[in-house]
């Protein structure tokens, strides 16, 4: 077990460093976003449901005194090497009451995905089934790392994505799915997202009760040890 702990760490710290040097094309597409956001100053309609902050754009799994917030881009591989490795202790202290999950989907990848939006495209479908579904929830967003397109191509088309929503129990997703109802609301949530000291913004980004937590790779360092 420590062996295996030790190489995951290692694995995702060489990802960490690969993102790092990635930050200054995030920042340039942040410089799009918000671009973008000044000529079109309506985000359009909030995603109304109970386990949705539309102030902050939280989705909440739980109801555990401490909060881990994680802002993940569906494109973003290290999102997926995140799940990887921190899914089944999230999820089994959000079952025990240990702490309340907040998803914030952003899209910052949208610039590898051929035109087609897909990162945007992804987290308004995550929306729509906080919505529509909210225990299909965290089921959705396995689904959708399970599934995840690689980077430069075109990415899942909304019928994929609907196809995923059902499967995870979310089939009343769909037209908010295909009208891409929260497009607005992901974009305005995006350039909102935390961003690191010179002002970028890279995912997975994770807090920690409202603090930044620089990941080691390891869950019991990152999340457990900081428990109440």
């Amino acid at each position: 077990m420590m062996a295996t702990a030790g190489k995951r760490t290692n694995w995702f710290a060489i990802w960490v460093s690969v993102a790092v040097v990635a930050v200054v094309v995030v920042a340039g597409v942040a410089v799009v976003l918000i671009n973008n956001a000044a000529s079109n100053p309506d985000p359009g309609p909030a995603p109304e449901a109970a386990i949705v902050n539309t102030e902050t754009g939280a989705i909440s799994v739980g109801d555990g005194p401490d909060v881990v917030a994680t802002y993940i881009d569906f494109m973003c591989p290290i999102c997926n090497q995140f799940e990887g490795i921190y899914a089944e202790t999230l999820n089994d202290l959000v079952a025990d009451g240990s702490i309340t999950l907040e998803y914030h989907p952003v899209a910052i990848l949208d610039n590898q995905s051929q035109g087609t939006q897909f990162s945007t495209r992804a987290a308004n479908a995550l929306y729509c089934v906080a919505t529509t579904t909210p225990e299909a929830v965290t089921p959705f967003v396995s689904a959708m790392y399970a599934n995840q397109p690689s980077e430069g191509t075109t990415g899942l088309s909304d019928d994929e994505i609907i196809s995923i929503a059902t499967d995870a129990g979310a089939a009343d997703a769909a037209s908010c799915i295909t009208d891409r109802t929260y497009e607005g609301f992901v974009g305005e949530r995006t350039q909102a997202m935390p961003t690191t000291a010179d002002g970028g913004r890279g995912t997975p980004t994770v807090t920690f009760n409202g603090e930044r937590i620089d990941l080691t790779g390891d869950p019991q360092v990152d999340i457990i040890d900081r428990l109440s």
